[in-house]
Parts: C-alpha cells; structure tokens; sequence
C-alpha cells in the first residue's frame, strides 16, 4: 500500500465541485486555516487521536501568505512544501451543506508581531521535501510541524508526545501499523511532535472564521 500516493489523490479528487465566492470575510497573511479532509484512513486516524477546537476533526493547517499580491495557502502536503492558491485548498472537503471544513485561526493581537518572521521562514522552506515520517528536525515537514516552526521563535504552539493509539483500546491503529510497516520505520510512539488539532487550541490564536463545518465539531 502506498499511502502517500493515497494521500496526495485525495486532496486533489474534489475538482467536480462549484467553487463558490467567499466575500464577506476577508482573510489576512498570518493566518492559520485548520482543515477536515476526508477520504484518508490516515486523516481518520489523525482525527481520532487528536480532536481539535470545540471536538473538531482537523488533520491538515496551511499558512496564509501574500504571492505576488495574491493571498495563497502555504503547505506542506505530499510530496513537498507548496503553494496553493485559495480555491483549490478550499475544495478539498465539504460538509453536509456544501461548504469547505476550513475553519480560521488568526493571532491575537499580543503575538501578530509574529507574523513577518512565520512568513518569511515558511516561503525560505519552499520546496522541502514533505516529512512522510512526522519527526521533527530532519529538514522535512510535515503540515503541523512547519507552521510550528515558522512560529516556534515565539512558542506560539507546543510540541506534546505524539500518540498512534487507539483513545478507548489504547492499542495501536491498524492505520499506523501498515503506514509504517509500509515505510519500514518504527512508529514514533510517544517522540515530540504537533498536530493540527493541538495546535486549534492554541490560547494565541482566536478562531474567527468558519468556512464550513468541521466532522466532529460540538455546537
């Protein structure tokens, strides 16, 4: 099984939908876009592990920067860190209405001096070969350890020990036993790392934003 393969068809398979026009917000470089994709046992499985803002299932984030005087998604998303222009991150996943579950995070006012250095750190790793491993410190990055480290110079969000468990079995997911199985590496149990999910509950950030409904989400 090539899970990575699985990963990028995924993210790319919901070109069918109508965009639609999101014109009564308007979004700002430096903030942060927490994403429910679908379609993935590997998302299902990040999900499950690590809810995220009111319970909401989040397992992708993007950081929003300014390209050519157009606001673009930068991401780190198989195979390597990318920009995305703003439609097509949006029409990855919808909920029930039809709606991207895209939900947005922006920093509170104390930390937005934070934000040139996050920018510009994040375009200079443009590129970067995607972390398909989820450890930190190896010149890869996966989605949630980039943002963390473009923000890390001012703790904006904390590494925690990783879990591949099952919350109520506390048993490994199957998920992960083939994903790493597949990658011949062992599972990085209790090893420091980020997730979208922690990270959407950041006491630095204000989420101000709901494109659409996240899975999960308590109302």
């Amino acid at each position: 099984k090539n899970w990575i393969i699985l990963f990028i068809l995924f993210c790319i398979a919901c070109g069918n939908k109508t965009t639609k026009e999101y014109t009564t917000f308007q979004l700002e470089v430096g903030d942060i876009l927490f994403q429910d994709l679908d379609s993935s046992p590997l998302c299902d499985a990040i999900e499950l592990v690590t809810p995220g803002y009111n319970g909401a299932n989040f397992s992708h984030i993007g950081l929003i920067v300014s390209d050519n005087d157009t606001l673009k998604v930068l991401e780190s998303i198989p195979p390597k860190v990318i920009l995305t222009k703003m439609d097509d991150f949006l029409n990855r996943s919808f909920d029930q209405n039809g709606d991207p579950k895209v939900i947005v995070g922006r920093l509170t006012k104390n930390f937005s001096y934070s934000i040139a250095n996050a920018v510009s750190f994040s375009k200079s790793q443009l590129n970067k070969e995607y972390d398909d491993v989820f450890l930190i410190n190896n010149d890869k990055y996966y989605c949630s350890e980039l943002i963390y480290e473009a923000f890390s110079k001012d703790s904006i969000f904390q590494l925690q020990p990783m879990t591949f468990l099952h919350p109520e079995t506390k048993d490994t997911l199957e998920t992960w036993k083939e994903y790493y199985s597949d990658l011949g590496v062992e599972i990085p149990q209790n090893k420091l790392g980020i997730n979208p999910g922690i990270m959407s509950l950041s006491e630095k950030i204000e989420i101000i934003h709901f494109y659409g409904i996240p899975d999960g989400i308590k109302k």
